[in-house]
């Protein structure tokens, strides 16, 4: 089954439209996690044939639509734009380093969510915790060492 195929089945099987332009998004998020709109585009392209046109504006509907559908996921780290990435319904989280802005993730220690526990959850049902750390990776620590 191609990677066009599969975007297809999954669309369906959340009661989406398959698409063009949806099988597109999916299939450039594929091996390219924490995307960026931007990132999406230029993967994308205009290729009228391939995604029937798909304009800024129609990319951030898709990816609404993909993220309510529970097919994408969006995180949005402080002083980032919004990223995006397939990986859904598990209970992960990110590294972020200070520096590159790469983007790592981390499955959560615990396995199941939220994953953390506030002191007082004035009256909330917690279902999810959401956590970024923040450093520098390897490479920039390597770059900023003194030798």
């Amino acid at each position: 089954m191609t990677m066009e195929e599969f975007a297809g089945d999954l669309l369906r099987r959340k009661g989406l439209r398959s698409t063009a332009q949806r099988r597109a998004v999916l299939t450039a998020l594929r091996g390219h996690p924490h995307s960026t709109a931007a990132d999406l585009e230029t993967r994308i392209g205009t290729d009228r044939a391939e995604t029937g046109g798909l304009s800024r504006q129609g990319l951030y509907n898709v990816l609404e639509d993909l993220t309510k559908a529970q097919l994408v996921r969006c995180i949005e780290p402080a002083g980032s734009p919004t990223r995006y990435e397939l990986r859904v319904g598990d209970n992960h989280h990110h590294l972020v380093c200070r520096r590159c802005g790469r983007i790592e993730d981390v499955d959560c220690s615990v396995g199941a969510a939220p994953c953390l526990t506030p002191d007082d959850d004035r009256g909330f049902a917690v279902d999810e915790a959401e956590i970024t750390w923040w450093g520098l990776c390897a490479e920039c620590r390597r770059a900023t060492t003194p030798r």
